[in-house]
């Protein structure tokens, strides 16, 4: 009997355990649960916005007829250039350049020719996705474009305080005890300068004439500071303009890269005019104003 009773005792302690044992299991994975549920909303925190735009452009619609018009002069009068039903020119539809994924990259492009040379034009959207959650799309976007600017030797300092030690230096160059030889000298010079000066734009006209084309006395604007190479403002929240001439192939040609960022899209417009005739430059100016119109309408579509 005492063996029956210690026996009967010992069941029921086993069983008391084993159920201390079953709810102290049953409590541990609602604690783990809580644990995990707080560290997922603290992640959520830490995670950066997304992106100011989620789409892109149609790339060979966001060209109106009129910029593309006065960008590639000659395009109307091409061969291929031939009107459907009094449509649009060919020419002016531009041909979309391909990418791996259109939801993350588009382009097109254009050209134009004529007996003198050909005009190129491209347009191209980049929507930049950061997969890092601590940096968003937009910052993402400001790192590459930087990269961008670093590669092609944008100058970080404006073109005016590098000029303005040199325009200082000719007042320091002549003292008071020789003014008035550098006056008579300088009225001899000025004098000297009349009849050459008066020389040199005869032949400048002569040559203007020959050619019959009003580009020939562009190139001197290449070497204005105006047009070097440099950071722009009112286009985006950043941009850049680089301005390249090329001599050493079997063409002339001028390259204008405009590129621009606003918010999580890069966007860059390539310009180019090439030219048969070696003689002849391509004018800088004309080709960067062209550009920076483009530029801005563009910046303008994504403002709306």
């Amino acid at each position: 009997m005492q063996r029956k009773g210690y026996a009967a005792g010992a069941v029921l302690v086993a069983v008391l355990a084993a159920g201390s044992v079953s709810c102290t299991g049953s409590s541990a994975p609602g604690v783990s649960a809580a644990d995990s549920k707080s560290g997922s909303v603290s992640a959520e925190a830490v995670t950066a916005p997304p992106g100011t735009y989620r789409d892109l452009p149609e790339p060979c619609g966001a060209v109106g007829v009129d910029v593309l018009r006065e960008m590639l002069p000659g395009a109307e009068d091409d061969a291929s250039a031939e009107r459907d039903g009094g449509g649009t020119p060919s020419a002016y539809e531009g041909e979309q350049a391909v990418t791996y994924d259109n939801d993350r990259r588009v382009g097109c492009r254009w050209k134009s020719s004529t007996g003198l040379g050909s005009r190129h034009l491209l347009v191209d959207f980049e929507r930049v996705v950061s997969y890092d959650p601590a940096v968003s799309d937009d910052e993402r976007a400001a790192r590459l474009y930087e990269d961008m600017a670093l590669k092609a030797g944008i100058p970080t300092a404006p073109a005016a305080q590098e000029e303005s030690p040199e325009a200082e230096e000719p007042e320091g160059t002549a003292t008071e005890g020789d003014a008035p030889d550098s006056e008579e000298t300088g009225k001899a010079a000025e004098t000297e300068d009349a009849g050459e000066t008066g020389g040199t734009e005869d032949g400048a006209e002569t040559g203007a004439a020959e050619s019959g084309e009003p580009e020939v006395a562009t190139p001197q604007a290449t070497s204005d500071t105006d047009l070097a190479p440099r950071p722009l403002e009112g286009v985006g929240d950043a941009a850049y303009i680089d301005d390249e001439l090329v001599t050493a192939d079997s063409g002339v040609h001028r390259d204008i890269t405009l590129v621009f960022r606003t918010g999580n899209v890069i966007v860059t417009v390539r310009y180019e005019q090439w030219l048969t005739d070696r003689r002849r430059l391509p004018d800088s100016a004309e080709l960067q104003e062209k550009a920076l119109k483009l530029a801005g309408e563009l910046a303008g579509r994504f403002e709306d």
